[in-house]
């Protein structure tokens, strides 16, 4: 396998028709569920796509790091009790709770509500958005690549150029 479909391999890429997508699937699940936000996130902590009122809460970017950085957390734990890893997390508060779900292996699922729901329903249609979801970042996956992607040949020799005029 080549440098450039191996980096293709280990990024996720969206274009605006995926995006849309996806937060199609978001908004149904905040509909159905009556909650608050909806977040789908990379397992490195980048939104990838956020749905939903967010207000009185932090800031969503540094919420999607730090539920990246639970569910790493977490999947060490899972590793210490012989688990091959957990793939749903919940934590409960006095105003807010959060549920977080794993979907395919490369991104997670947040789901913030408060009393207006409860945790069977925000656990039922994040378990169905999490199917919907996976499916289309499968067909996201095996999409073959634009045409035109990557570097031209010209673009690299210009590179080594001034790679080689720098010393």
């Amino acid at each position: 396998m080549g440098r450039d479909q191996e980096l293709r391999n280990n990024r996720l890429i969206f274009y605006s028709q995926d995006v849309a997508r996806l937060d199609g699937e978001l908004d149904a699940l905040l509909e159905l569920s009556n909650a608050k936000v909806a977040l789908l996130i990379d397992k490195e902590g980048h939104m990838v796509t956020r749905r939903g009122h967010s207000a009185g809460t932090g800031s969503m970017d540094s919420i999607a790091a730090l539920v990246a950085g639970s569910f790493a957390a977490t999947r060490e734990l899972a590793r210490q009790l012989g688990e091959a890893q957990f793939s749903t997390m919940f934590h409960q508060g006095a105003r807010d709770s959060i549920q977080l779900q794993l979907v395919g292996d490369r991104t997670l699922l947040g789901v913030l509500f408060d009393e207006r729901t409860n945790l069977g329903l925000v656990r039922y249609y994040s378990g169905e958005t999490a199917r919907q979801i996976e499916a289309i970042l499968a067909e996201i996956h095996t999409r073959p690549a634009p045409a035109g992607e990557g570097l031209s040949d010209q673009f690299r020799a210009d590179a080594a150029a001034a790679l080689d005029n720098l010393f």
